[in-house]
């Protein structure tokens, strides 16, 4: 691993830097944080000081604090969120092709059923309905996101269900589950692993925009879409407020895409 990081292009260390130093901050959010979550400090959109770092918000809330919370909540909401939609369509993509016959028809148009619909449309009418608590924000994220995982599974997995190794496995009368695990799944972890890092920014920045609607991460949380929307008439009067957790936002994520760019280019083989 450091002869891979002490080869790795610059881009590549910028990236892993930047992801580092935002679960860093994610994990040590109470001891980084000045003050409580929901502790208003100050005046209304008050410049930075030696009391607040960033500023304070539209209700006089340290900024600073409020990005550092919400950096805990945001990636560890969008993490988990990708865990679960990469398990459960993972899981189903590798079914799929395995068993193929009415288990990949029965599943495939189950899938195209989902993803007929526009993704934040369905999701909004979702939140509406069930309300905007986190396992529902969860649990529907997961569900959309899992779909898009389980088409590239499936895809992977059909490539490797026809290899040699994987008839020899059947004729050793190895169960649907042993080969998923043992033959399929290492095989397919280069193309899934890329994807995951794409998924996680597509999840994190869809977190956010729902946030920045009013039906993500709800108040008096910390989350950096919600941020934004709350401190958006800050522009009027032109503060920067709002502007800085779209930064970290848009940071954060560039960070992940040169991570997955750097580890798609390992797993394709090529040399610079």
């Amino acid at each position: 691993m450091l002869r891979l990081l002490q080869q790795s292009p610059l881009s590549a260390r910028i990236g892993i830097g930047i992801v580092l130093l935002n679960i860093l901050v994610a994990l040590f959010a109470p001891l980084i944080a000045p003050y409580g979550e929901t502790s208003v400090v100050g005046e209304v959109w008050e410049m930075f000081s030696d009391t607040s770092y960033l500023g304070t918000d539209h209700i006089g809330r340290d900024l600073f604090t409020r990005m550092v919370y919400g950096a805990r909540n945001t990636i560890a909401l969008a993490f988990i969120t990708t865990m679960i939609s990469f398990l459960f369509g993972s899981l189903l993509g590798f079914l799929a092709a395995v068993k193929g016959r009415w288990v990949d028809q029965l599943l495939s148009r189950a899938v195209d059923i989902i993803m007929a619909f526009p993704t934040l449309i369905f999701a909004l009418m979702v939140l509406s309905i069930l309300g905007s608590s986190i396992p529902v924000l969860v649990c529907t994220i997961a569900l959309l996101d899992s779909t898009r995982v389980y088409r590239l599974a499936r895809a992977v997995a059909m490539d490797i269900e026809v290899m040699e190794y994987v008839e020899a496995a059947r004729l050793r009368g190895e169960r649907t589950w042993w080969i998923m695990r043992q033959e399929i799944l290492p095989n397919a972890m280069p193309p899934l692993v890329a994807e995951f890092g794409l998924r996680f920014c597509f999840i994190f920045l869809f977190i956010a925009s729902l946030s920045f609607l009013g039906l993500g991460i709800q108040p008096p949380l910390a989350d950096w879409g919600g941020m934004v929307r709350e401190n958006a008439g800050a522009i009027t009067f032109g503060i920067y407020t709002p502007l800085i957790p779209a930064a970290a936002i848009a940071l954060l994520t560039v960070g992940v895409n040169l991570v997955v760019d750097w580890f798609l280019h390992l797993s394709s083989g090529l040399h610079d």
